[in-house]
């Protein structure tokens, strides 16, 4: 799922290349992936578009009618800025955005889920719409305390993917963070001191921020359907932690696995089977 960086980066490229472009037309190509009826998709008809932003995971595609197009990937959407417009035959397009030079923004998705989605907002809409008003903090640039924030009775793996407790991370920046500030992905937010709430608070600053960075320097229009995602640990097991030279180690879970340094992050201790071990702390 694209998370934080990969969201961002793609709101401020397109975001860019189409402030001040006119729509000349619209178009739902996926029945499925449109969440709203009024305003109409036709209402962007004839607007012009003054930019992208993000919120969370989700990108708000802006324009000057007064609405906003807001855009959750999930797990395999993309959000793709074209020169030429989908053909017949593109089974990926979920909803089109037609400029009336030529170009063409595109939500696409892969697979065969289909859960990627779209809802067209009136603009003072948008803080009320629950994906929204839902939305914990935004992880990056300046996220509050953590100590208050995540002292629950939860793993530090699980709390900083829940969107409302803290916006913008997913599976594969959480291993990057937690491996980062040496915590174990199984530590209960509840039991950090205040010297670990702030350690896990620069991490989650750091690896997001500098992932971004690295965006800058590579990406370009237009995006690739696969970002390169510059990941040291999430992925890597069985490979050398970065820092100790641990080989890294993983638990497997049914659609998701999360990748650690038992040196660094978990005493040493290493969990192969969650089904056959206990939870380390």
């Amino acid at each position: 799922m694209p998370e934080l960086p990969e969201v961002e980066i793609t709101a401020r490229l397109i975001g860019e290349a189409v402030a001040g472009a006119r729509v000349e037309s619209t178009l739902a190509p996926g029945v499925n992936a449109l969440k709203t009826f009024d305003p109409p998709l036709h209402a962007l008809d004839g607007s012009t578009l003054t930019g992208v932003s993000r919120r969370g995971k989700q990108l708000v595609v802006e324009s000057d009618a007064g609405l906003v197009l807001l855009i959750h990937l999930m797990s395999a959407g993309r959000l793709q800025l074209y020169d030429r417009r989908a053909g017949l035959r593109d089974r990926t397009s979920r909803v089109l955005v037609r400029l009336d030079d030529g170009r063409e923004l595109r939500l696409r998705e892969f697979g065969t889920k289909q859960r990627a989605w779209a809802k067209l907002l009136r603009a003072e809409e948008l803080d009320a719409e629950e994906s929204v008003a839902s939305l914990g903090p935004e992880a990056w640039p300046d996220p509050p305390p953590f100590l208050p924030l995540l002292a629950q009775p939860r793993p530090l793996h699980t709390l900083l993917r829940d969107q409302r407790t803290i916006a913008g991370i997913g599976r594969s920046w959480v291993d990057e963070i937690l491996w980062e500030a040496r915590l174990s992905p199984f530590k209960r937010g509840r039991d950090l001191s205040e010297e670990e709430a702030e350690r896990l608070r620069a991490a989650t600053v750091a690896i997001l921020g500098g992932a971004l960075e690295v965006y800058e320097r590579r990406l370009s229009l237009p995006l690739r359907d696969r970002l390169p995602l510059p990941l040291r640990v999430h992925r890597h097991e069985g490979s050398p932690c970065p820092r100790c030279g641990e080989e890294l180690k993983a638990v497997h879970y049914e659609d998701y696995v999360i990748a650690y340094c038992p040196r660094e992050q978990t005493g040493g201790r290493a969990l192969k089977d969650r089904r056959l071990s206990r939870l380390l702390k």
